[in-house]
C-alpha cells in the first residue's frame, strides 16, 4: 500500500549584529569669579592732649617774681607794715600817758625800736612741696569706621556636552528556508 507523506525542511535565518557604542564627553568649564574689596572708610579725629605746667608759686618761692606781684605783695606789706606802727605807737603813746604808774617807758620804747625782730626758722624746702601746678587733659581720639562689603561677581559656564549615539547595524547572515516535499512510501500490510 503507498501512503503519501509529506517532508518539512527548514533552516533557522541567523542575524548579526554590530554594535557601536554610544560616547558622551563632558567639560564643565570653570566660573569666572570677579571679587572686588573696597577699602573701608576710616575717619580718625584727634583732639591734641594738654599740659599746663604753672611755675609761677614756685617761681615766687624762689624770688623769681613778677613786676606786677611785687607791687602786689609791696604794698600789702606796706600797708600792713603802717597798720603795726599806729598800733605799736599808739600802745607807746598810751604808756606815755600813764608814766604815772611807774616803769621807765622811754628807755623800754628806745630798746623796742632799736632792735631788730627776732625771726624763727625751721627746715623750709624751696620752693614748696605743690608750688608747680601741673594739669594735663588727655588727648581725645575719635574713630570712625565704614565696612564696605566685597563686590563678588560670578559667571556660571554652562557644561559642554559632546554626545554621539550609538548604532546597531543588522545584517542577515543567513537566510531562513522552508523545503516541502510529497513523497509517497510503500507499506507492507
Amino acid at each position: 500500500m503507498q501512503i503519501p507523506q509529506i517532508r518539512i525542511q527548514s533552516t533557522q535565518g541567523r542575524i548579526g549584529l554590530t554594535t557601536i557604542s554610544a560616547k558622551m564627553e563632558q567639560q564643565q568649564p570653570k566660573a569666572d569669579l570677579s571679587i572686588q574689596q573696597p577699602k573701608a572708610d576710616l575717619l580718625i579725629e584727634t583732639t591734641k592732649g594738654q599740659l599746663s605746667i604753672d611755675t609761677t608759686e614756685a617761681r615766687a618761692d624762689v624770688d623769681l617774681k613778677s613786676i606786677s606781684r611785687r607791687i602786689q605783695e609791696f604794698a600789702q606789706q606796706g600797708y600792713q607794715d603802717w597798720l603795726d606802727g599806729m598800733a605799736r605807737v599808739s600802745s607807746q603813746g598810751d604808756e606815755l600817758m600813764r608814766i604815772e604808774y611807774g616803769g621807765n617807758p622811754i628807755p623800754d620804747h628806745a630798746k623796742q625800736n632799736s632792735e631788730s625782730p627776732m625771726y624763727e626758722f625751721n627746715i623750709g624746702f624751696i620752693p614748696r612741696a605743690g608750688s608747680v601746678k601741673v594739669n594735663y587733659e588727655p588727648a581725645k581720639v575719635k574713630i570712625d569706621v565704614q565696612a564696605r562689603k566685597p563686590v563678588i561677581d560670578v559667571q556660571q559656564n554652562k557644561p559642554i556636552l559632546d554626545y554621539t549615539p550609538g548604532k546597531v547595524q543588522i545584517d542577515m547572515l543567513q537566510n531562513p528556508n522552508l523545503k516541502i516535499d510529497f513523497v509517497t512510501i510503500d507499506i507492507k500490510v
